[in-house]
């Protein structure tokens, strides 16, 4: 299963990534606009921090994929124990 992440941490991006990673998921993080628009792709989750991210990185998120392929969960909060949260409801086992 592949994951985006969309803000958060830069600190805490490998963090985001080993925590996917324990869920069997290939994880891209977005902390910053760099990148985000050439290589979201197709995941099969998207993730938004919506906390710790500007307005116009959400906008470009959700434009750029496909809502009926990809199922979209928002936190407030960029935690680790957020993610996980997040992943052990959308993650199939």
């Amino acid at each position: 299963m592949s994951v985006v992440i969309v803000g958060g941490n830069d600190r805490m991006a490998r963090q985001y990534k080993e925590i996917c990673e324990s869920y069997q998921c290939n994880a891209k993080v977005f902390t910053q606009m760099q990148g985000l628009k050439e290589r979201i792709g197709t995941p099969d989750l998207l993730v938004l921090f919506t906390g710790t991210t500007s307005h116009k990185m959400v906008k470009l998120a959700l434009d750029k994929v496909d809502t009926n392929c990809t199922a979209v969960v928002r936190s407030h909060t960029s935690s680790a124990s957020a993610l996980r949260h997040i992943l052990e409801r959308n993650v199939p086992t």
